[in-house]
């Protein structure tokens, strides 16, 4: 059996590490220098001149740094100032608040000299152009992470052999590539307050009012005592016009909730429910059940580690995907668009193609769509699925919340650069990929720590 998580890090999906070697603590984050993250640029349009015709180009497209920003947040306050619905703000990719990142953005019908100071952001305006930012709109992230109060550095020696063995690689090799299971990070379902795959599971499950009351009452033990009081008092009174007034401020999302369920004649149903729900940003629905998918996912890569099958090669009936042959170089990026079933003779020819990392072994994010993989990795997902009670056509849901689902790599490979003295790993993932999901292996800490 592989080595096991901590709780919070099991609630989560993620139950078991890839190496047994004991790790180096330390934490992360605590300063934002600490953890740099740089998007590898694809936007899919081509940029104009600051000066192009705005009724042919009407998105300002920029790039900005920032420091100790979340990316909803980063939107919410450049919105707010200049006086637009955040809907007219896009970005390629989501990052952390306790960060300094560098990420693409648009904003629809703002003129490019027009975009506002805002505070710990330098913002470089690279021009128009005739469609948004659009999320996924870059190839990955590169990382600079420096590890503070460090226990035993000395064992990152230890763990990179295993993870070169995981991938595939000779452990001994100092230029063979680490790899993990390509979980969803602790980021995806709520750093301090792990709860979005619970809603979300909820929304899949069609009990709108269960959603509602486990986004706004369930409290989280970092959370600041008023904040846990405050929802607890809502989960007792059930007084939405009094929640309302009894949540910080900062709680804006569950405050929009709690305010249109106030405004409801009588006993909200279940269409006011789904309605407080909707009050949320489209990207933020849309992540509720993406949360409940990732947490699946997490729990299909968790099974295929209990049953000792490979992450870095195909088994009989597995589904594979191939690589983006358009990715920039030194980036290993899956394309999930790109299907192959390792059935019978195909086998060996896949897995010469996942050796020479051309081809990914894949499980599903389950949505309508989803076609089940054949021989045990099928057996895995249907043990899950049935688990949790959900099935494929449970995500035929209305408006944002509906998903079709999609595959993704179950590995997560990648050439590490690692020093000592401080404590630093520099390496660059594909989007969608968590670097927290490569350097709990190293740390083996409270998840706390990680985030």
């Amino acid at each position: 059996m592989p080595r096991e998580a901590s709780p919070l890090e099991r609630e989560m999906g993620m139950r078991y590490y890839a190496s047994e070697h004991d790790g180096t603590g330390g934490r992360l984050r605590a300063e934002p220098e600490d953890f740099r993250v740089t998007e590898i640029e694809r936007f899919g349009a081509e940029v104009q001149s600051p000066d192009a015709d705005p009724g042919s180009y009407p998105h300002t497209v920029f790039r900005a740094t920032l420091r100790g920003w979340d990316t909803n947040d980063f939107a919410d306050a450049l919105s707010k100032k200049l006086g637009i619905s955040r809907e007219r703000v896009s970005w390629a990719g989501t990052k952390d608040k306790r960060a300094v990142t560098t990420q693409l953005f648009s904003v629809r019908e703002v003129a490019p000299d027009g975009l506002p100071a805002v505070r710990d952001a330098e913002v470089e305006v690279l021009g128009r152009a005739g469609r948004p930012v659009l999320f996924g709109d870059l190839a990955g992230n590169a990382f600079e992470i420096r590890v503070r109060d460090a226990d035993r550095p000395e064992h990152t020696g230890g763990v990179a052999g295993e993870l070169r063995a995981f991938a595939g690689g000779d452990p001994d090799g100092p230029d063979a590539p680490a790899g993990v299971p390509n979980s969803f990070g602790h980021q995806r379902f709520g750093s301090l307050r792990p709860v979005t795959h619970r809603v979300g599971l909820e929304i899949v499950g069609g009990n709108w009012e269960a959603a509602v009351l486990e986004y706004v009452t369930t409290g989280g033990e970092a959370e600041p005592a008023d904040t846990r009081e405050a929802r607890a008092w809502i989960a007792e009174t059930r007084d939405w016009a009094g929640a309302v007034e009894k949540l910080p401020g900062r709680l804006r999302y569950e405050r929009a909730m709690c305010h249109a369920l106030a405004d409801v004649d009588g006993e909200p149903g279940p269409e006011e429910f789904r309605g407080a729900l909707e009050t949320m940003p489209t990207n933020l629905q849309r992540l509720l059940v993406n949360a409940a998918q990732s947490y699946l996912f997490n729990e299909i890569l968790c099974r295929r580690l209990e049953r000792g099958l490979p992450f870095h090669e195909a088994v009989e009936g597995d589904v594979v995907c191939f690589a983006d042959r358009d990715a920039p170089e030194g980036l290993s990026l899956p394309d999930p668009a790109r299907l192959q079933r390792a059935n019978g003779d195909r086998l060996r020819t896949v897995n010469r193609h996942c050796a020479r990392g051309r081809a990914f072994v894949t499980a599903p994010l389950v949505g309508t769509d989803t076609e089940f993989a054949d021989g045990e990795p099928g057996e895995i997902t249907r043990e899950v699925l049935e688990a949790f009670d959900v099935a494929c056509e449970a995500f035929d849901l209305p408006g944002e919340f509906h998903s079709t689902g999609t595959r993704r790599a179950a590995l997560l490979r990648t050439d590490l650069d690692v020093g000592t003295d401080p404590l630093t790993f520099s390496f660059a993932l594909p989007k969608g990929s968590y670097a927290t999901v490569v350097l709990r292996e190293f740390l083996k800490a409270d998840p706390g720590t990680l985030t």
